[in-house]
């Protein structure tokens, strides 16, 4: 059987010409964007738009490490057989990181309209702002966000290598399998640690939820959480679909994709619960400080768009994936993943947006350039991975789990 396996993979042209394509859609939107919105009174639509496109498609690449960290706690083996693929979706994430970073410093330093906290004058007017300023501050930003984006690139580094060290020097003993099972749960351990810090608390607060600093909510980062990582699962499940159309992935079955789909179904209840809970808890207490963020998202111009993202991420994958057969379906999965990947984009639109637009919305084609880029460069840069190395994890000691799961 090994020698049936292709360890080796060779992407087909037409997937680097599809990726730079996008790219090259997301560069000429982002320069007629800038063009358009991006001097004078309409600066916040581009700034916006590059804030919630850039923090989405960090934390769904980021939330890829978070799922091999996790099934490690968990000893898990199902999803040995694909661990490259995660691996190399993660991999991107410091390099989009680096972008976030970029446009986040340029909102904080050198344009004050997206994060009124930023504005020394307004704070010191505003009392609300004034008691928040130790936290909500340039400096505390700028280090918090540094040691964010910092801490998840090397210790997802250092997980990488620790799998790919395997394909080379496999364990010669049961003793030194049992020692990198250890060594490997320690620094998934301190990536976790690390991800409850900042996911899920401090860093959406920071990112997103401080642009309505008078407004809070405990659930926000959960929230967050929540939305990126059942997106992050459906973009494991579109590259693991695509290598297995293109012949790779042999040990990877129908067994394997099934539980990607209870992972889909299972994180689309998730953050229904916390839509409702965050909703509902607010709407109840009917307090104009905490119905404020929900005004313009609800009765306002966004309704639509705030209705549409709960159909597509909730009852869309609610009544698909109830069945057993549907998350066995190459096509329907792929289908369901693609709609879930644009769903939870279309939510983090709707976290940011109405918030500096709330009398309008503003979604063109301009919004999608930029969202298509990132997809191009998550595409290129995952793609070249997986080429670099062994695309099974050889002599991995959970691999022969992987091989013969059945759910």
């Amino acid at each position: 059987m090994a020698s049936s396996i292709k360890y080796n993979l060779q992407l087909p042209s037409r997937f680097r010409t599809v990726s730079l394509a996008l790219m090259l859609v997301g560069v000429v939107s982002i320069i007629i964007g800038f063009l358009m919105y991006g001097m004078g009174e309409h600066d916040n639509r581009f700034w916006g738009t590059m804030l919630y496109n850039s923090i989405y498609f960090l934390l769904v690449c980021n939330a890829s490490m978070f799922f091999i960290c996790a099934t490690t706690l968990a000893f898990g083996g199902w999803q040995t057989s694909f661990r490259r693929v995660p691996e190399a979706i993660s991999s991107v994430a410091p390099y989009l990181g680096g972008f976030a970073f970029i446009i986040l410093m340029v909102l904080v330093f050198g344009h004050k309209h997206v994060y009124h906290w930023t504005d020394s004058v307004a704070v010191e007017h505003d009392p609300i702002l004034k008691g928040k300023s130790s936290f909500l501050s340039p400096t505390f930003f700028t280090i918090w966000t540094i040691l964010t984006i910092g801490i998840w690139s090397v210790l997802g580094y250092k997980m990488r290598k620790l799998s790919r060290d395997l394909d080379n020097n496999p364990p010669g003993t049961v003793e030194a399998g049992r020692k990198y099972i250890f060594t490997n749960t320690v620094w998934a351990s301190l990536f976790m640690v690390w991800f409850v810090l900042t996911v899920m608390s401090t860093t959406p607060w920071l990112w997103l939820m401080s642009i309505d600093a008078h407004w809070y909510s405990t659930m926000y980062s959960w929230y967050t959480f929540g939305s990126s990582f059942v997106a992050g699962i459906a973009l494991i499940t579109i590259f693991v679909i695509y290598l297995k159309n293109k012949g790779y992935l042999e040990l990877t079955n129908e067994e394997h994709l099934h539980d990607l789909g209870k992972f889909q179904f299972a994180f689309s209840i998730f953050w229904t619960y916390l839509w409702f809970s965050q909703f509902m808890l607010i709407w109840y207490a009917n307090m104009p400080e905490e119905t404020v963020y929900f005004k313009p998202r609800l009765q306002g111009p966004y309704a639509p768009i705030f209705w549409l993202n709960l159909i597509i991420n909730f009852l869309a994958p609610l009544l698909i994936y109830m069945r057993r057969s549907t998350k066995r379906n190459w096509t329907l999965v792929t289908f369901m993943s693609a709609l879930i990947l644009f769903g939870h984009w279309l939510d983090f639109y709707q976290m940011v947006m109405p918030s500096l637009f709330p009398n309008e919305v503003e979604l063109n084609l301009f919004d999608f350039g930029v969202a298509l880029g990132f997809l191009g460069v998550i595409m290129f840069l995952a793609g070249k991975t997986l080429t670099q190395h062994s695309l099974i994890p050889r002599n991995h000691p959970f691999l022969k789990e992987s091989i013969i799961h059945h759910t």
